[in-house]
């Protein structure tokens, strides 16, 4: 790409950035918590449309994805918000085809009086764009709108198909993004923008998610000793979980890209509850786990062996051998991935970030799910996670660096002028 075009596109993305920042709070504005996105996927839908994009919406398939060995369970929490694919072809299919994905389900924003600025408020302080879902990943959608309306501003537009994917379920089955691989979507390669300090994932974890009941015996507090409290045995195997935990880390030296992460494996015991009144011996409790895989991993073999595991350790607890904890899989199912150095995708990306920060690409290991595991598993085709700077994902005053959204903005503009050519509008 010649420096006059380069110059051209990325002066195009400061022309409409403020634009930009106003379209990403604009999507902040919306509680799009797992099952309340169709509001704002009606908007997707609509704003890509009136932007001349050919639109399809549909909805997730159970039937598919349960069969499918990287769709994950579904359960009464399961979103049944649609998928919305804006579709642009080009005059003449003379450049490479691309995939343009984000999510924009968010996860719960906890106790509101913790946050010093309103969750859903998309207030700017200074270079901080602040909200939940401002970083994970309503910046990177309006990036993906706005680096194909930084080409039109000049007058260009991509030379080869591209997607533009708008998913839900990405935090907690990654269903979203495989309904888009069994309808058939696929492409040449695929960028993703989450929130990855502008450096590209070299590699990524996989992710299960299950629940475990445990049943007690109910009496009075006064003889609780003739009971069986189901939280303190619920403790017992929380413990148990946690030796899975250290084992998996302690492997972390046969994995590509995870043998320096301090600790790569990550069991989380997200929401606990138990119990029905607090003069009672509790005679239930449940618990629900979040923990990792490496790439390569086989994600039911994983489940299977924290399973053995925890009924091995129930045959030696006097309690849970005569009442067994039961373990249910009630999201994530999925395995992680290795992005292979050398790609045409990944030199393009490496391009255009040098053209727009004045600085090599870097590259980084996640523990974490991205929806990119789908394009690079199952379609098999370059897949390029690379996006902002953000802070507090999933926690209080969650807020993008918008001088970092800038600049990756003006990455994609050049990423997608180079590998898919362009032509006039």
């Amino acid at each position: 790409m010649n420096t006059e075009l380069s110059d051209a596109i990325m002066r195009a993305v400061d022309e409409g950035f403020n634009d930009q920042v106003a379209y990403t709070q604009k999507l902040v504005s919306y509680a799009s918590q797992r099952g309340e996105e169709f509001a704002i996927q009606d908007f997707m839908y609509r704003d890509l449309a009136a932007r001349g994009f050919k639109m399809d919406r549909f909805n997730m398939d159970e039937a598919q994805l349960t069969a499918h060995e990287g769709g994950a369970p579904f359960s009464k929490d399961h979103s049944r918000a649609p998928i919305v694919v804006g579709i642009h072809h080009p005059k003449e299919e003379e450049g490479r085809s691309l995939i343009l994905q984000h999510h924009l389900d968010v996860v719960p924003v906890g106790p509101e009086d913790m946050w010093e600025q309103a969750p859903y408020g998309g207030t700017i302080v200074g270079d901080r764009l602040y909200g939940r879902g401002s970083g994970d990943m309503k910046a990177g959608a309006a990036a993906n709108v706005f680096a194909l309306e930084a080409l039109k501003r000049i007058g260009l537009q991509p030379a080869a198909t591209v997607y533009l994917q708008s998913v839900v379920e990405e935090e907690s089955t990654g269903n979203g993004a495989m309904q888009t691989f069994l309808r058939g979507y696929t492409a040449d390669a695929v960028l993703i923008p989450e929130p990855e300090d502008n450096k590209l994932v070299r590699t990524c974890g996989g992710v299960l998610w299950f629940e475990v009941e445990v049943r007690g015996i109910p009496v009075h507090v006064r003889e609780m000793g003739e009971g069986a409290n189901a939280i303190d045995a619920a403790y017992r195997v929380i413990g148990a979980l946690r030796e899975i935990e250290e084992k998996w880390n302690a492997e972390k030296h046969q994995h590509r890209g995870y043998e320096t992460e301090p600790k790569p494996i990550n069991m989380n015991i997200g929401i606990i509850e138990g119990g029905d009144w607090g003069s009672s011996v509790p005679a239930w409790c449940k618990f629900q786990v979040r923990v990792s895989i490496y790439p390569g991993q086989n994600a039911q073999q994983k489940l299977r062996e924290i399973m053995d595991h925890m009924a091995n350790f129930a045959r030696g607890d006097r309690f849970l051998a005569q009442n067994p904890p039961k373990l249910t899989q009630n999201g994530f199912n999925a395995e992680g991935y290795y992005l292979e150095p050398g790609s045409e995708a990944e030199a393009a990306l490496a391009r255009a970030h040098e053209n727009a920060f004045r600085a090599p690409l870097e590259t980084l290991t996640t523990p974490a799910y991205l929806d990119a595991r789908v394009y690079a598993l199952y379609n098999r085709v370059p897949t390029l996670c690379y996006g902002p700077v953000s802070r507090n994902i999933h926690g209080f005053d969650e807020y993008v660096s918008l001088e970092s959204l800038r600049n990756v903005t003006k990455t994609m503009a050049l990423f997608i002028a180079d590998w898919c050519g362009t032509e006039p509008i």
